[in-house]
């Protein structure tokens, strides 16, 4: 029996089909052993026939590789002021400590430490039941002097008395008038009152306590306005004036920014150091500034209108260290590096002096995963705002 086959490579795959149509068994058992390995090796040469050689692969180019995505914004046209930063110190609108004027035993303290009290508010009571008897007394002894008083003065008219006499009567009756006033007076400084709207601080006396006059019973801090005092060098005077508004700071809240007003500007300048004293008040409703408190101050010297601003987070500076630069997406949809020159730095954003125009759009995230003529595809707006 002779077959005939096509290719080579269809040999066996052949023989087994005669075999299976005529329903006999081509090969002995024997033979099977021999006959796998060849199938195999068929199977084998018909994949690598069929795989693409590489030259066909390398004739298509090189595979494109995808944008990627980045978050941009535009360079916008704001104004920026060049400023002087200075170091202050925040000081109470008003602080007086709370005294009697006369002494006397506590009776009542009608304050909280650190309360919030009003003008003409009680804070303390002294006992007064001595004064309010001496006020009795004094006006007893004030009714009869003034009926010496008065008879002395007929008298007088009538020429039975001296002049002498009637003076000592005169000079009896204003004293006891005088005393008077005197013991209604320190009957009233029992009451201890609020000479303005302000916080009472710590207390420094308790009830029953006995007290002298001068002693410090607590103290009343006026907190808003703050006032903030600093010192301007004199080669900065000229543009420091009162009415000017200022940005102040301080440790504590590192993330808020106050305004302050000027409101004096000291008419001499210190001769050791070449400053002048300069205050301002801050409005401090929510009591957040104390007074002790350093404050860090921005003098305003001049303002450029038009000025191009990036969001901080786009710089990043060369290998060498020495010159900050940004990518900046092209017409094409590629990203790509530019040398920039920066000016002011304010509130996470930065002035740029030189190197980009207003509307260029500058990549403020993903930059690590790109570099220059990196194909790249604009975030959605919204990733975008928090650079606003």
């Amino acid at each position: 029996m002779r077959l005939m086959f096509d290719s080579p490579t269809e040999a066996p795959i052949q023989v087994l089909r005669t075999a299976c149509s005529r329903g006999k068994t081509l090969f002995p058992m024997r033979h099977w052993v021999l006959l796998v390995p060849v199938v195999f090796l068929a199977f084998l040469l018909l994949a690598t026939g069929c795989s693409p050689s590489p030259e066909a692969d390398s004739s298509n180019g090189p595979a494109q590789r995808p944008p990627t995505q980045v978050v941009a914004v535009a360079a916008k046209v704001e104004a920026v002021a060049d400023t002087l930063s200075l170091i202050g110190s925040l000081a109470a609108d008003e602080m007086v400590a709370l005294q009697s004027e006369t002494a006397g035993v506590i009776e009542r303290i009608a304050f909280e430490e650190g309360q919030q009290v009003e003008m003409g508010q009680l804070l303390m009571e002294l006992d007064q039941s001595k004064l309010a008897a001496s006020v009795v007394e004094a006006q007893a002894n004030l009714a009869l002097s003034q009926s010496n008083f008065e008879r002395n003065q007929e008298l007088f008219d009538g020429k039975l008395i001296s002049s002498q006499e009637f003076d000592q009567a005169r000079t009896r009756f204003e004293a006891d008038q005088a005393l008077l006033d005197l013991r209604k007076r320190q009957l009233k400084d029992t009451r201890i009152t609020a000479p303005f709207r302000g916080v009472v601080g710590v207390r420094e006396v308790s009830p029953g306590q006995v007290i002298s006059p001068n002693v410090t019973l607590t103290w009343l801090v006026s907190l808003d306005p703050i006032k903030l005092e600093f010192n301007v060098p004199e080669r900065f005077l000229s543009v420091c004036r009162q009415g000017q508004t200022l940005e102040v700071k301080v440790a504590a809240y590192p993330e808020m920014s106050f305004t302050g007003e000027v409101y004096f500007v000291a008419p001499f300048v210190e001769p050791e150091l070449r400053t002048t004293l300069v205050k301002a008040r801050i409005a401090n409703e929510e009591s957040l500034l104390k007074p002790g408190m350093f404050a860090t101050v921005d003098l305003t010297l001049t303002v450029r209108e038009e000025a191009i601003v990036i969001p901080e987070p786009a710089l990043f500076r060369s290998l060498d260290e020495e010159r900050a630069m940004v990518y900046v997406i092209d017409q094409a949809g590629q990203a790509q590096m530019r040398t920039v020159r920066v000016g002011e730095r304010k509130a996470r954003k930065v002035e740029i002096l030189q190197g980009l125009t207003a509307g260029e759009e500058v990549i403020v995230e993903g930059t690590q995963k790109i570099g220059p003529g990196s194909p790249v595809v604009r975030a959605p707006a919204e990733a975008a705002q928090i650079y606003q």
